[in-house]
């Protein structure tokens, strides 16, 4: 029983012990003076921002779930997919309104109420009356500026209130409710509907894209496993100074387990104070993310919620980590009484162990190149951890790099004989304060392999020409041909119009058996859809077999009585056909494409040739060339189709549409780029400082013999660049690989946009530039003899 107890005595005391080192390392880290303070705020301003990026991160998922919910909850047009509602007390009449203003959307609806019951959109307290609109702060913040004078034109109704959150799926959104009282429903016209609650509008049944969510994934891991080394770099900073005061330890006594106990103590008040610095960052950002609009994505504050997993699972991870960094870093250090024996030559670097990752990573990859990513074989953790042993693979390989490359290097001026000389005595140092920025750039460079490789798969490219028109206008029965061609013209930044008026003919006045198309245009117009041999009003053209689909036979033949508006034979249409007989002598033409690609046929009829009576049956179509060099010109012309009376906006011509999932992932690859390189930026700032503040004594010793401030300002710059190069060149290296296994895996041709390499290549090196440019300031204060002052 003695011996157990004394077993338990003795197991308690080194716990204790244990735990009384730690508490040394943590009372250590904050009352070590002005030196102690400053490794403290250095190290807790290094984990506390990348926290918070790690906190902002966990967060997304819930911020993209609310402004999901919010969405669904607010839908209300189906646009013809659902079965129609009778009118009653209880519903309510919505059309679309929507416009857009430069190249923001703006979302709009008309609200009609059809009784005392009709139910209110999410965010709106009181239906608008005729006159009135309800606009979202934001929208309301640009009307109310000289920003927002064109956008006004389009909305002159009177605000009567603001859209609250709940009716918003961003703080940056526009978004607008009109009050009306002419809206009809119609079964053949979509854009207006009767509701009778919102959030029920029709939705297909989603199936999950392996490919994208392959890339989902990508995206998270080259985002995120910056922001970890970045950390486990900044529990390192001060790490020399430390090691000098660990030595002093063993001087009045302790012995190696203690000293590491103690560091490690240290490093865990650093990163704990981290943790508070990161919480206060991320409550920073999180109130700011209300006022900012990333490509065309804001939020409010409240939808950044971090979960609660997540977040304890940073709050123990963190400091776990920067107790094993900092016990990882210490396996090679000798603390003696007498100083630290890293201050000799350290020992060659392995390599063996350091390549087992990037190759470990492609072979867990190389299985998955060739399998069905829709079957049970696809395994996405497999390819998770291929792509992280890739990554860290960058930050094993690099020190080794970085190691090999500076023992080589020849002799130089002196400044490169400084830069050198330091290289070769810390190389791990320098090489520590790039691994974050090469794994990004390896990370950014095969994602945009990945992009470009699938880019054709989910980015349709349209028939349109954007060349020879920028907007297509479809007019509406109360609109006329004339009256709109005549007031685009008149419209700033409008270049040239091409107006048509189109319809159909049929052989007969009741019950047609064959019928084809007719467009009405003046010779200008008709040039931009057929190659005409001459042309002047009152000519009639056919497009013939070879040119377009071929005029069904017998109705070009000359004497011929058409019909127009006559396409069903029935009495009831709005107009009463027209009889048009066929000219003998009319035209050949040969079809060519129009503006949006398409191809006319049948007959082409300048306005001299339209027959009494057959306007009514033609629909209007107009499209605009704009004035390139004024980046109004689109909301000029969507101004005039508002005074026109049009209720809808000409529509935009794009040369390629994207997969709204496709580009949702893209755009949040860019937001979180952004995050991440502004980590970065802060991060070699932060790391280049603390580099500086450890050479204090070395600068002021330089200066005080006589070197020059611009020699040693350039042998810092080589300190720099020459470990960013060798980081680069190996970021890109592993990149290419993991880029051309990930579109193996998709199936896709190994393809490289060296263009986009040499752009991420190349932003990588202006942050270390702009980074080595702010520390220079400091550099130059610290190059005084004075700093040779000790107590």
């Amino acid at each position: 029983m003695s011996a157990r107890r004394g077993h338990r005595r003795l197991k308690r005391s080194r716990e204790w012990g244990r735990s009384r080192d730690l508490a040394m390392g943590v009372r250590f880290a904050f009352t070590g003076g002005r030196e102690g303070w400053v490794r403290m705020l250095l190290t807790a301003v290094g984990v506390g921002l990348g926290v918070a990026l790690l906190l902002l991160f966990t967060a997304l998922p819930n911020a993209l779930a609310v402004r999901h919910d919010r969405e669904t909850a607010r839908t209300d047009l189906s646009y013809g997919m659902k079965t129609p509602l009778k009118k009653a007390d209880n519903t309510l009449v919505v059309g679309e309104a929507g416009t857009a203003f430069g190249d923001k959307e703006v979302r709009g609806r008309e609200l009609q109420p059809e009784g005392p019951k009709a139910p209110r959109p999410p965010g709106v307290s009181k239906f608008p009356g005729v006159g009135e609109i309800v606009v979202s702060p934001a929208l309301k913040r640009l009307l109310q500026s000289g920003e927002g004078k064109l956008l006004r034109e389009r909305l002159p109704e009177r605000i009567v209130g603001t859209i609250g959150e709940p009716g918003l799926i961003g703080a940056q959104e526009l978004a607008f409710y009109r009050g009306t009282d002419h809206l009809v429903v119609r079964q053949d016209r979509g854009g207006v509907e009767r509701i009778d609650r919102f959030g029920a509008g029709f939705k297909t049944p989603e199936k999950k894209d392996p490919v994208l969510v392959l890339l989902t994934l990508v995206v998270f891991l080259v985002l995120l496993l910056p922001v970890g080394v970045f950390i486990a770099t900044a529990v390192r900073f001060g790490g020399e100074r430390r090691d000098r005061r660990l030595a002093a330890l063993r001087l009045v006594g302790s012995d190696s387990r203690m000293t590491r106990r103690i560091a490690a103590g240290e490093a865990l008040a650093g990163s704990v104070a981290g943790l508070a610095f990161g919480a206060v960052f991320f409550l920073l950002v999180r109130e700011l993310s209300g006022s900012v609009d990333l490509f065309g994505v804001s939020v409010f504050p409240s939808y950044l919620i971090p979960s609660s997993l997540l977040v304890l699972l940073i709050a123990v991870a963190v400091p776990a980590a920067a107790v094993l960094v900092t016990l990882f870093a210490l396996r090679g250090v000798l603390i003696e009484p007498l100083g630290v024996v890293r201050a000799a030559k350290p020992p060659r670097r392995r390599l063996w162990w350091r390549i087992l990752l990037p190759v470990g990573g492609l072979a867990l990859l190389y299985p998955m190149i060739g399998k069905d990513r829709y079957g049970r074989d696809f395994n996405q953790y497999q390819v998770t951890g291929g792509v992280l042993l890739l990554l860290v693979g960058v930050t094993a390989l690099l020190p080794w790099v970085v190691e090999r490359a500076v023992n080589r290097l020849g002799s130089g001026g002196v400044a490169w004989q400084l830069a050198i000389r330091r290289l070769q005595l810390s190389s791990g140092t320098a090489a520590r304060m790039v691994n974050g920025i090469a794994v990004a750039v390896a990370g950014a460079i095969a994602l945009q392999m990945l992009f470009s490789g699938l880019q054709g798969q989910y980015t349709k490219h349209t028939t349109n020409d954007v060349t020879r028109a920028q907007m297509h206008a479809d007019l509406w029965d109360q609109v006329p041909l004339a009256r709109a061609a005549a007031g685009f013209k008149a419209t700033k930044g409008v270049a040239k119009v091409y107006a048509f008026d189109e319809g159909y003919v049929a052989d007969r006045r009741k019950f047609a058996e064959k019928t084809a198309p007719i467009t009405m245009a003046d010779c200008a117009s008709l040039r931009e859809v057929a190659a005409l041999p001459s042309c002047k009003d009152g000519d009639s053209f056919v497009i013939p077999a070879g040119g377009g689909e071929e005029v069904a036979p017998g109705m070009s033949r000359p004497g011929s009585t058409l019909w127009f508006d006559s396409i069903d034979g029935s009495e009831g249409t709005a107009h009463r056909p027209a009889p048009w007989k066929v000219p003998a002598d009319m035209k050949r033409a040969r079809a060519i494409k129009d503006p949006t690609g398409d191809k006319r046929n049948g007959f082409l009829l300048t306005p001299g040739a339209l027959p009494s009576g057959g306007a009514p049956g033609l629909h209007g179509q107009i499209y605009l060339a704009l004035d390139q060099g004024l980046a109004t010109a689109p909301d000029h012309a969507r101004n005039t189709a508002r005074r026109l009376g049009m209720p809808i906006d000409p529509v935009t011509l794009v040369s390629s549409k994207s997969d709204d999932t496709y580009a949702s992932i893209r755009t949040f690859l860019f937001v979180g780029a952004a995050g991440v390189l502004a980590l970065i930026g802060a991060s070699l700032l932060v790391a280049q400082l603390e580099q500086l503040r450890e050479r204090r004594k070395l600068l002021s010793s330089l200066i005080a013999f006589g070197t020059r401030r611009r020699t040693l300002s350039l042998s810092v710059l080589w300190q720099t660049a020459i470990p960013i190069g060798l980081g680069l060149a190996l970021a890109t290296a592993v990149g290419l690989a993991l880029g051309a296994a990930l579109l193996k895996m998709t199936h896709k041709p190994v393809g490289v946009d060296w263009a986009s390499v040499l752009s991420m290549t190349g932003i990588a090196t202006a942050v270390v530039l702009l980074v080595t440019v702010l520390s220079l300031p400091p550099l130059l204060r610290l190059m005084r003899p004075d700093g040779l002052r000790t107590e």
